[in-house]
């Protein structure tokens, strides 16, 4: 499966910006296609990857470069803005931002903020509670969330391709969910999956 989408990470220092760039290594659905030391060329990437997620160190934009910074979120309305925080941080500034990581989270936390996100301000609970999936769709969704493809879950399930996609549209339908990275969220929200099956 193809990843469908797209991180830019803004960090000066290259262990922080290696390292959370490594947790989503091995996350189908999501993959780093620039890491930046500086603001500089921010722009350009933005134009050439048109990321969904921008992580960026706040610092970088907190005194100096905050005008461009919101110019540019003007400019990518689509671009989410997550603040990856190091050290003590005004709260006004964090304000300009939809999320934040804390140096303390761990892979798991760090990958369901970012999906959370990705599903359009998370997954309401009480909608969940009202989904009843069947029992094939329930596996078709568990044979998504591990990042299988149609092909790969026919084969699984001794079913076509064109009963997979007929389950993919039936739990679309139920959850209202249709990225594959929000279906993992609702996957593991629901205990219908290990984490451990995802992230590994």
């Amino acid at each position: 499966m193809k990843s469908d989408n797209k991180i830019i990470i803004v960090e000066p220092s290259p262990m922080l910006s290696g390292g959370l760039a490594q947790y989503f290594d091995d996350i189908k659905q999501v993959s780093v296609v620039s890491q930046l030391d500086s603001t500089d060329r921010l722009e350009e990437k933005l134009v050439s990857y048109n990321p969904e997620i921008l992580i960026i160190n706040p610092l970088m934009v907190a005194y100096n470069d905050i005008e461009m910074f919101q110019r540019l979120l003007r400019e990518f309305p689509t671009v989410i803005p997550v603040a990856l925080v190091s050290s003590f941080i005004d709260k006004s500034v964090l304000k300009q931002f939809k999320e934040v990581i804390e140096m303390t989270d761990n892979k798991q936390k760090v990958v369901s903020k970012i999906f959370n996100l990705l599903t359009d301000n998370n997954i309401s609970q009480e909608k969940n509670d009202n989904v009843e999936l069947s029992n094939r769709e329930t596996d078709v969704l568990v044979a998504l969330a591990k990042g299988l493809t149609n092909k790969e879950i026919s084969d699984q399930l001794f079913i076509s391709v064109h009963t997979v996609i007929t389950h993919r549209k039936n739990i679309i339908r139920k959850t209202g969910i249709k990225s594959v990275s929000g279906l993992t969220v609702y996957a593991l929200l629901n205990n219908l999956v290990d984490e451990s099956e995802i992230y590994k």
